[in-house]
């Protein structure tokens, strides 16, 4: 096969030093990964036990019309919920009948815990036992923590796989798993080249329906989509399948390292493997160097925020020719984005963790030419003469894979020009 450029053992940043950080940080709550997975489960409900700031949360966040029927909803609990746990649960008992016999087109329901005092006091594992009992077998009930206290806004959707994970039914059979939720027409294209080298069957988790044939077992292989699943990662391994760790998919680089992999797995031969992804691969680079021309040579600095910093800083390095000055991370699972680290070379600072102050001190420093941050720092950045992306931006557009190549390059490009544009102006 085409082999990719390799650095030595000692020229990436897998054994580089990682500043770790636990202080004040700043990240969206992990009730937000609730907007695109209730798009990828057809028959899920996501219940939230929270409070009026959750739902507008959702409401806001998903943009829903007040005459839509989403699949997610808010069972508010009141702060009187505190005197009496029982009456909490006796009224969940009766919102999740309620919602059931209205939509019997529920199969899954997720009852996902968030950050009031109120719910934190609430065994909602213990509920969702319980509920499933009551309902089943139709409804399969579950539970997971959408917490901005526990989480960032990508675990939401790590929480949510995992706790997926033990009921799936067993197999025997050899399969390939793809974990992780990405848009229908991205899926589609990473299924299509791999059923295109022979390889099946393919299965993805999460699957659009509970009474899809997903199952799991010793013969599984696994490979992530998403470099957040670290508890899903974890959670499949306890079921005895096996994780092929790979670059994560994003450009022309990413994308042909992870297919690779893959591909020895299963025994596809070089000429195989060269033809199908030949013509992709060229349309990516063609697409990524156009779309790159403005961040050439530019400077970029990373806070932690979505856990994709580590591979997105790889294509920017590699593949955009920007330098990376810091690369935060909310956590760095080397386990899952060690093929990333080891692409990376030397050089920016690896952070682990958030204390926003000190990490705020460091940007104004540097002075990046460009930071991708929260929504919550981008615009006194901005202010300040910083130009900024927001990291959120990348976790709702596809960008993975051959054909959304250049469109990952164009996110990063526009907010460079922007500002160029703007000095352009402020000289004249």
């Amino acid at each position: 096969m085409t082999e990719l450029p390799r650095l030595a053992e000692t020229g990436g940043c897998r054994n580089t030093p990682i500043l770790k950080q636990r202080g004040q940080h700043q990240v969206f709550c992990g009730l937000t990964g609730i907007i695109w997975l209730h798009r990828k489960m057809q028959d899920a409900f996501f219940l939230v036990v929270g409070s009026r700031t959750c739902a507008h949360l959702l409401q806001s966040a998903a943009g829903v019309m007040i005459f839509a029927e989403p699949r997610f909803g808010t069972a508010i609990l009141e702060e009187t919920d505190l005197a009496g746990l029982a009456d909490a649960q006796e009224e969940l008992d009766r919102v999740v009948a309620e919602l059931l016999s209205r939509r019997p087109d529920i199969r899954q329901l997720f009852l996902v815990g968030s950050c009031p005092s109120e719910v934190i006091k609430i065994d909602l594992q213990r509920a969702a036992e319980r509920l499933s009992e009551t309902h089943a077998p139709h409804v399969r009930i579950l539970n997971f923590s959408g917490s901005g206290i526990e989480t960032t806004f990508t675990q939401g959707e790590d929480a949510c796989l995992a706790s997926m994970v033990p009921v799936l039914p067993q197999t025997e059979a050899r399969e390939l798993l793809l974990v992780g939720a990405l848009p229908d027409v991205v899926e589609e294209q990473a299924v299509s080249l791999l059923e295109q080298m022979g390889i099946g069957p393919i299965r993805v988790l999460p699957a659009p329906r509970a009474d899809s044939d997903l199952a799991v077992g010793k013969n599984t292989v696994f490979v992530l989509t998403q470099p957040f699943l670290g508890d899903t990662h974890a959670a499949l391994e306890r079921r005895g399948a096996r994780h092929l760790p790979a670059p994560f998919p994003f450009g022309e680089e990413g994308t042909t390292a992870w297919l690779r992999v893959i591909a020895e797995e299963f025994g596809v031969d070089a000429e195989t493997f060269d033809r199908v992804t030949a013509a992709p691969r060229a349309r990516a680079r063609k697409a990524v160097s156009q779309a790159s021309e403005a961040l050439r040579g530019k400077s970029v600095f990373f806070f932690p925020d979505s856990q994709l910093e580590i591979p997105l800083a790889r294509f920017l390095t590699r593949e955009c020719g920007m330098e990376a000055i810091e690369v935060g991370a909310p956590f760095i699972h080397k386990g899952v984005v060690g093929p990333d680290l080891d692409l990376l070379a030397e050089g920016p600072t690896l952070a682990e963790g958030q204390d926003v102050d000190l990490q705020l001190d460091r940007c104004r420093a540097a002075r990046p030419d460009l930071t991708v941050c929260g929504l919550g720092l981008a615009n006194p950045l901005e202010a300040e003469g910083l130009a900024t992306k927001w990291a959120i931006e990348l976790v709702f557009t596809p960008v993975h894979f051959y054909e959304q190549a250049g469109d990952l390059a164009g996110l990063f490009s526009r907010p460079v020009r922007r500002a160029d544009l703007l000095k352009v102006e402020a000289a004249e």
